[in-house]
């Protein structure tokens, strides 16, 4: 083991420059990336050239348990999982959803990847979220000490296996399949196309074998757009993203850098199991979810297998996929693509809203799938509450029944079965307010009781 006397210093080579370290007071400082962009305090930060010299018992001492050498968190039901919300996360640059009048001529455009978004700081991959990805060291040991921003990726169509790669910490040789695809140099000087360049230089140096920098071709018009849109949604991959020439790398949502798609992607929180009919009895028949602002639906569709026997708990965040919304604001024809490890969602205030339509790249050339069946609800006993209303103008109805801590809401036009969606709200009383609430703001709409009152059923 080494040492640095107080106010000393010492070169070291890393793996693709020299770096300084050293000593003063309580502070061990390096000069590369990956310490300067921590976000602790700078007399608990360490990093690898740190503990490589100092040694890992020396720096255990002087810090406790080292961060990248922590295990995976579990959730409440013994799930492994790394998604642990952190106080701070790495400063990303993200996207916002091309429109259609928006000229992407000269643009920079790429594939849009369907993997899991991270930051490398020059020592690990974190989340956007702040969390730790444990990745092999064999995996990372090439990587250059440089900060980069990309995704772990196993291929289209792939992005649970991601996931479950991810998720699991260092799992081995299972991360053989995964590649670090990366788009950008968050800390590199220069526009966009310098800041690319930078990558592929570094990478190219390092010759880390399971990291490559993705690929940019030049826009030359909206013809071209929709040309590479088919050409890649034809292979099974999620759409473009479009990145403005000379761009800064800017922290936050930015219109320098948009995502184009042929079908529409959103998250939803999960707030209950559908059981499942038929070939699906006894297992998930959908998931019930709520939007950030309090719209409700169910995703009965794009699971697995496996999934239907273990779906997301209550809590979990999702990424579904959709055509377009309704009238009510309600998705239509949503598609599950699977559990999110990197993004947070808020709880939903103020009761249902509508979620903001999006212009679609093409959505005109994409036929409509049959519109699902909602799954039918397992026999239930007599209702606690019930109020049913309809609407006289618009030709509609709408019914919530109460059975113990679930919920049973049928709607659509007078004279059509319509739709059912079934949620559990944890207890009696507060699915109880909840459908009252409901009820309330269902009349300030203008809809009225089909009974002089609502009724409330004894058992």
């Amino acid at each position: 083991m080494n040492e640095i006397d107080d106010g000393d210093s010492v070169e070291v080579q890393g793996s693709s420059s020299t770096y300084t370290l050293s000593h003063n007071g309580s502070v061990y400082m390096c000069t590369c990336p990956a310490w300067k962009n921590q976000s602790a305090a700078i007399d608990l930060r360490t990093c690898k050239h740190l503990r490589a010299y100092l040694g890992e018992a020396h720096e255990t001492a002087r810090l406790g348990n080292l961060p990248s050498k922590a295990a995976s968190t579990r959730s409440a039901s013994g799930k492994s999982s790394a998604a642990v919300v952190k106080d701070t996360a790495p400063p990303v640059l993200l996207a916002h959803k091309w429109e259609v009048d928006h000229d992407p001529t000269g643009w920079w455009m790429s594939e849009k990847l369907d993997g899991i978004r991270a930051y490398w700081d020059g020592e690990g991959f974190v989340s956007r979220l702040g969390n730790r990805f444990l990745a092999p060291d064999w995996f990372t040991e090439a990587l250059p000490a440089d900060t980069l921003d990309g995704e772990l990726w196993v291929g289209r169509k792939r992005f649970q296996q991601t996931t479950s790669i991810v998720r699991s910490g260092a799992a081995g040789q299972a991360w053989r399949d995964v590649s670090y695809v990366v788009f950008d140099a968050p800390n590199a000087k220069g526009g966009f196309e310098e800041r690319i360049a930078h990558a592929k230089k570094v990478l190219g140096r390092a010759q880390a074998p399971h990291a490559r920098a993705l690929d940019h071709q030049e826009c030359m018009g909206m013809a071209h757009l929709r040309e590479e849109l088919a050409r890649v949604e034809a292979l099974g991959g999620e759409g473009l993203m479009l990145r403005r020439p000379g761009s800064k790398y800017e922290v936050g949502r930015s219109q320098s850098l948009l995502k184009v798609k042929t079908f529409h992607d959103a998250e939803a929180r999960v707030i209950g199991h559908a059981p499942g009919a038929g070939k699906h009895k006894g297992r998930l028949g959908a998931l019930i979810v709520e939007l950030p602002g309090g719209v409700r639906f169910n995703v009965g569709t794009g699971f697995s297998d496996a999934e239907r026997e273990a779906p997301p708990d209550l809590g979990a965040v999702i990424t579904f996929r959709y055509q377009e919304l309704s009238d009510d604001g309600v998705p239509r024809f949503p598609s599950y693509v699977g559990e999110r490890l990197d993004v947070e969602l808020p709880l939903a205030k103020n009761g249902p809203r509508r979620l903001e339509a999006q212009n679609l790249a093409g959505a005109s050339d994409v036929p409509k799938p049959a519109a699902p069946k909602p799954p039918a609800p397992e026999p239930a006993p007599d209702a606690d509450f019930v109020v049913r209303l309809e609407h006289p103008d618009e030709n509609k109805f709408w019914t919530i029944e109460v059975r113990g801590t679930q919920q049973v809401t049928k709607f659509g036009k007078l004279g059509s079965p319509g739709q059912t969606r079934l949620a559990d709200l944890g207890s009696a009383s507060a699915a109880r307010a909840d459908a009252d609430k409901r009820a309330q703001q269902k009349r300030k709409d203008g809809y009225v009781p089909v009974t002089p009152h609502a009724r409330s059923i004894k058992k």
